[in-house]
């Protein structure tokens, strides 16, 4: 348990000092834009955001209630829960309330579950157009006191653990996942 927080503290580390470069490039061309950490946590955000639609979309309806473990979520629940989690996190990092109404994680229609981690990711991107000031912001998240930024990154290292399982899932079921049919 304790090894759960080593990806978000790696880039919460990481990402001051990669915001620090990207600065200073764009003050080499004269183009600073005030988000350069947040910018750099939304490119992650993007590319693992792309590869869970991907996912979602890539396995059949019929493999939505396949767990590889009775333990663990089934495919479909997995789906739902990232999606619920785009509204839980990103609420907390910006501030809005979450439109969200649903509960993606008791929903079991693929169609449904697609187009609502579509939404919840598309909902959730507003929260990473903030600029490094307001990210820099303390709040109170799962009662931890923290940052809007350290609350994006712990969005975004939730969504690639929970890609990791759903890699997992794919593989089971004899079907390359996203993020290695095409490359990064």
């Amino acid at each position: 348990m304790r090894f759960r927080w080593v990806p978000v503290l790696a880039l919460a580390v990481a990402m001051p000092a990669a915001g620090q470069q990207m600065q200073h490039a764009d003050h080499m061309q004269g183009e600073h834009k005030g988000n350069d950490m947040v910018a750099g946590v939304l490119r992650l955000q993007n590319q693992v955001a792309g590869w869970l639609v991907s996912a979602a979309e890539l396995m059949p309806e019929s493999n939505y209630s396949f767990k590889p473990t009775p333990e663990v979520r089934s495919f479909g629940e997995l789906v739902g829960h990232v999606a619920n989690a785009q509204y839980l996190f990103c609420s907390g990092a910006s501030g809005e309330p979450s439109p969200n109404k649903t509960d993606f994680e008791k929903v079991a229609a693929k169609a449904q579950l697609v187009q609502g981690i579509r939404d919840a990711l598309a909902w959730c991107a507003k929260a990473y157009q903030m600029d490094d000031a307001k990210a820099m912001e303390a709040v109170k998240f799962f009662n931890q006191d923290g940052n809007r930024l350290w609350v994006l990154i712990f969005n975004t290292s939730h969504n690639f653990e929970h890609y990791g399982n759903v890699v997992t899932y794919l593989r089971l079921k004899g079907l390359t996942p996203p993020s290695s049919a095409g490359g990064m």
